[in-house]
């Protein structure tokens, strides 16, 4: 029995220049949740006040993407053998978790200002929430680059674009409160933005915990690698195919595959995982070949 590994990882590698991107993203948001939970104290308006706190949950969301995007730089060692190329996987889930926390607290706020409309401090609101939809706009637009190709970024974007949408709420709910007199249309406002975050966020951890739980990436069709393997040269079976995310960007494969006219050589092996990782974005692929084709892992049943 033989192995082939590929050891061209370069074609997986996340985006450069997302270090500077959280950096600029939690100096910016930290200033900003000073400076509104300061007009909140100043003006008495407790919805900035509530907003300032959301904010903070956002400067730990962005930290905790920032962390993993490090930790899954760091090379591997002899206890972690894949390094911690899994912590960004952790941290899409967390990030989840924690904006699931913040719409949790933003409703039960917006439940208690719905059957107690309070008088709102429109033009303070409307000014502060302006210069965070600059703020949490600017931050998103960052992250609008690598959210479709790693799900670590997808939550800070989403974080992001989250907060933006908040604020423009609370500048439109402003503008109308100020208009009408009515204060129920503040809290109204609020509803219906904690149902668009909630439909994100959704999305954000259902993806994370296929992730977590090892599930073949979404974009990679098991189907078509599999009949991608059986189609090569000399192969008359592929069994113990195994597909999971090492990473929220890499992709690793094992499989046996039964060819019963002997090793075809390490060039089969190399052209094996270039193909795999242009095809199929698989980046870290492990074959074993086999000459029988009897093996204790042969039943499509066993792992």
């Amino acid at each position: 029995m033989s192995t082939g590994h590929d050891h061209h990882h370069h074609h997986a590698r996340p985006p450069a220049g997302h270090g500077r991107a959280f950096a600029l993203g939690v100096v910016l948001n930290t200033a900003f949740v000073v400076i509104e939970a300061t007009a909140g104290i100043v003006s008495g308006s407790m919805a900035l006040v509530a907003d300032a706190g959301h904010n903070l949950s956002d400067v730990l969301g962005l930290l905790v993407a920032w962390g993993a995007s490090v930790l899954a730089a760091r090379p591997p060692s002899e206890r972690f053998t894949y390094g911690f190329k899994s912590s960004s996987i952790l941290a899409a889930l967390a990030n989840a978790a924690l904006l699931l926390v913040a719409l949790g607290a933003i409703l039960v706020e917006t439940l208690r200002r719905l059957s107690d409309p309070q008088p709102v401090a429109g033009w303070t609101m409307i000014a502060v929430a302006s210069v965070g939809i600059v703020i949490n706009t600017a931050t998103a637009l960052l992250f609008l680059r690598g959210r479709k190709t790693d799900l670590n970024i997808r939550g800070a974007f989403l974080h992001m674009a989250a907060d933006a949408a908040v604020s423009a709420g609370v500048v439109i709910a402003g503008v109308l409160v100020l208009w009408t007199g009515k204060a129920w249309i503040d809290p109204a406002t609020s509803l219906v933005i904690v149902a668009v975050i909630a439909w994100g966020t959704w999305g954000l951890l259902k993806d994370a915990l296929k992730m977590a739980l090892l599930a073949v990436p979404e974009g990679i069709d098991e189907a078509a690698v599999r009949a991608f393997l059986a189609a090569r040269p000399g192969v008359s079976a592929v069994h113990d195919l195994h597909i999971w995310p090492m990473s929220t960007t890499e992709t690793a494969l094992t499989a046996h595959l039964v060819i019963p006219g002997g090793h075809p050589g390490d060039g089969f092996l190399h052209e094996l995982a270039h193909d795999l990782a242009h095809d199929f974005g698989i980046g870290h692929a492990t074959v074993q070949v086999e000459t029988a084709a009897e093996c204790v892992l042969e039943p499509a049943g066993v792992v």
